[in-house]
């Protein structure tokens, strides 16, 4: 069974950040995290991650509380890509996708042959092959999200987490980067802000508020105009073409009621 969570409660310096957030995708499923700054969606990331220990609730890997397993076991399965990746070290493209065979490896090293072809399998994936020997201070902005996502691949995880992957990015590079993630034969969780992206790409979306789930379901079941209005208190259109919801967003905010 995909990594889950099961009525997720996560507190941080007293404030309730995740109130009872359940999460149960299929294999192979994209999950779109959607919200508001603020909503929960990176927490709950951090805690599908096993970075933050959960309050209640359990976050179960093959139905496995994924508290009683190792961080290395975690890593075998479940990569990250995080929102903000950077370094000053010197390093080039193949080195930092290197990074993600770590959890593979023994007392010994690991197994040369298999690291080399995970490695170019991820950097193929990713169209980042030819830039191998690239230094990561001479990369864009696209370039170096691809190879966050390459490093996370040579992990050759089963479930993947991605926080605010397109952040940044021109619409060329948003669209090849969610494009790339969504076709993966793994389970995926993204965390998004734009609701025309997670209604092309995504399975199915939850969306928090608050720290609660507000809404999940297939993007045509969820993304609709009373949503917008009550999560992100802008009015909006929503049109639906080819089974895809479309927002077009109005400048008019919904103001306090009087």
């Amino acid at each position: 069974m995909p990594l889950h969570a099961k009525d997720i409660g996560w507190s941080r310096g007293g404030h309730l950040v995740l109130d009872g957030v359940t999460v149960e995708p299929a294999p192979g499923e994209t999950i779109g995290l959607l919200g508001p700054n603020g909503s929960g969606k990176s927490s709950l990331l951090g805690v599908l991650a096993g970075v933050h220990r959960p309050d209640t609730g359990r976050v179960l890997l093959d139905n496995t509380d994924i508290r009683t397993l190792r961080r290395r076991q975690i890593a075998r399965r479940v990569a990250v890509v995080e929102q903000h990746a950077d370094t000053e070290i010197d390093i080039n493209v193949a080195d930092i996708v290197r990074l993600g065979r770590i959890p593979h490896s023994g007392t010994f090293g690991g197994d040369q042959a298999a690291d080399a072809a995970a490695i170019d399998e991820a950097l193929t994936h990713t169209g980042m092959l030819r830039h191998r020997h690239r230094r990561w201070h001479t990369l864009s902005g696209g370039e170096r999200q691809r190879v966050q996502i390459a490093r996370a691949l040579a992990q050759q995880p089963d479930e993947l987490l991605l926080d605010e992957p397109t952040n940044h990015l021109d619409i060329s590079h948003q669209l090849d980067i969610l494009a790339l993630v969504s076709g993966l034969p793994i389970t995926s969780y993204i965390a998004l802000h734009d609701l025309n992206l997670a209604a092309v790409f995504c399975d199915r979306v939850v969306v928090l508020d608050h720290g609660s789930i507000v809404a999940a379901g297939t993007p045509i079941e969820v993304i609709t105009e009373q949503l917008v209005e009550d999560v992100y208190s802008v009015r909006a259109r929503v049109t639906v073409e080819d089974g895809i919801p479309h927002v077009d967003w109005s400048r008019h905010v919904v103001g306090p009621s009087v």
